[in-house]
């Protein structure tokens, strides 16, 4: 599976991404055009120096091609008959061009620089001009390397922008975000679209707004079954469980008859406790602690509770217990985590062995554990991945339950923003780890 994107951040990258590109040709295209007029410019510098060496010998040195020469870095040489008539004030670069009797512009590579060379004939006169091409491209280099400082605080401005505008853009779709998150099971009323509509919006809203339609439909048709099956299955439960009793008094000395029957009330018992299972599994929603009302409870008080209720059990079985308690206080609500802690001792007394052991134990951190394993004779891999799921037993297992302890717990657990980990114990059986939030004051 792919990581998620953000699409506000896809928007502003393609935006900018766009602008950037843009820029960039932009600045390539004035690169070239400045590029063209400097060296139209500096061309024309030459020529003119060049006209006026040409013009006039006896004014050859005077101010304006002094000015043009230095300013522009322009050497040159005014010759007749191969005698130097003028010359630059800078003459280095002009000596070491070897001569050529070639007239008009070129270029060379001298002395490991690339110049320009304008060589003019008139009247027996000849003016040779030199220029460094790096004159030309540090002037350009100075007006574009401007231009690229002007695009990049163009692209931070826009960047803030396109912050600030997809942001604000995106708002409706937050809104219906949180909208979505606040529903529950008793708030599925359809969602309104924002203020103003967007296009794009609508067809998502009603596509929304249709599946919360048969969401609660399908949560009012749950709710009359849970209530129509707790209806029907309670009363013909207790109306055997008291006929039981009735037999039980009436054929009270039968010797054989009293077994019998305490063998059906037996199973008449499960499957109330399958029952009261069900509906409680069915009542609890994880997503709404805020709702659960909590309280300082003392987990050892708790265990000890449990293990009172499940004693004839144990006794039956003939268990060992090995108990190392303290007085630890969670917030919790005291009849949830009560009904986890017993499913889970009572979870460990079915499948521990005659004359097995159980240990329970607290480690007083400041997340505080409560730790419950038993013996056996180990437990699969597949198995203890498959913990906790409605229903799950494991296949060859005799003992009888109905696989709906441990999901309860979970579920409760769940409530209280607490965790439960399953492992395999030393003991050979299971161990299970509850782990809560850090320790609440006795007060």
């Amino acid at each position: 599976m792919s990581a998620p994107i953000s699409l506000q951040t896809r928007l502003i990258k393609h935006a900018l991404f766009s602008s950037i590109l843009a820029g960039v040709l932009a600045w390539l295209l004035l690169l070239g055009i400045a590029s063209y007029q400097a060296n139209q410019l500096h061309d024309e510098l030459m020529e003119q120096i060049s006209e006026l060496l040409l013009g006039d010998v006896t004014q050859a040195k005077d101010t304006q091609v002094d000015e043009l020469s230095e300013e522009f870095d322009i050497q040159y040489v005014l010759l007749l008959d191969q005698q130097v008539l003028t010359t630059s004030v800078n003459h280095e670069l002009i000596n070491a061009i070897p001569v050529t009797h070639k007239n008009g512009f070129q270029f060379a590579y001298e002395n490991g620089r690339f110049i320009r060379i304008l060589n003019e004939e008139e009247n027996g006169l000849q003016v040779k001009i030199v220029q460094p091409l790096a004159v030309r491209f540090n002037e350009l280099w100075q007006t574009t390397l401007g231009f690229a400082g002007i695009l990049f605080i163009l692209w931070l401005m826009q960047w803030l922008i396109l912050r600030v505008s997809v942001k604000r853009q995106l708002r409706p779709l937050n809104k219906i975000s949180r909208a979505i998150g606040s529903k529950t099971a008793q708030d599925l009323s359809p969602i309104k679209m924002p203020d103003p509509e967007i296009t794009e919006l609508q067809p998502i809203v009603r596509q929304l707004n249709a599946m919360l339609g048969r969401l609660e439909k399908s949560l009012a048709a749950e709710q009359r079954f849970t209530a129509d099956a707790s209806h029907e299955l309670r009363s013909p439960l207790s109306a055997i469980q008291m006929r039981l009793q009735v037999l039980k008094r009436k054929y009270q000395d039968d010797a054989q008859l009293p077994q019998a029957l305490q063998l059906i009330q037996n199973d008449v018992n499960r499957g109330t406790q399958v029952l009261e299972n069900l509906l409680l599994l069915a009542r609890l929603d994880p997503e709404r602690t805020g709702q659960l009302p909590m309280q300082a409870v003392n987990l050892k008080n708790l265990v000890q509770e449990a293990l009172q209720a499940l004693q004839p059990f144990a006794q039956e079985k003939d268990i060992h217990w090995n108990l190392n308690l303290e007085d630890v206080v969670i917030e919790a609500n005291p009849e949830l985590m009560f009904s986890c802690i017993r499913n889970l001792v009572d979870n460990a007394i079915r499948y521990t062995p005659s004359q097995g052991r159980v240990v329970i134990r607290m480690v007083k951190t400041p997340h505080p554990q409560l730790l419950i394993e038993n013996s056996g004779e180990g437990i699969a891999a597949d198995v203890l991945e498959r913990l906790g799921e409605r229903f799950y037993r494991a296949l060859g297992t005799r003992t009888q339950g109905s696989g709906l302890g441990l999901s309860i717990c979970q579920k409760i657990m769940a409530l209280h923003a607490a965790k439960i980990d399953y492992a395999p114990s030393d003991l050979g059986g299971l161990k299970v780890s509850l782990s809560f939030k850090p320790e609440s004051k006795i007060s």
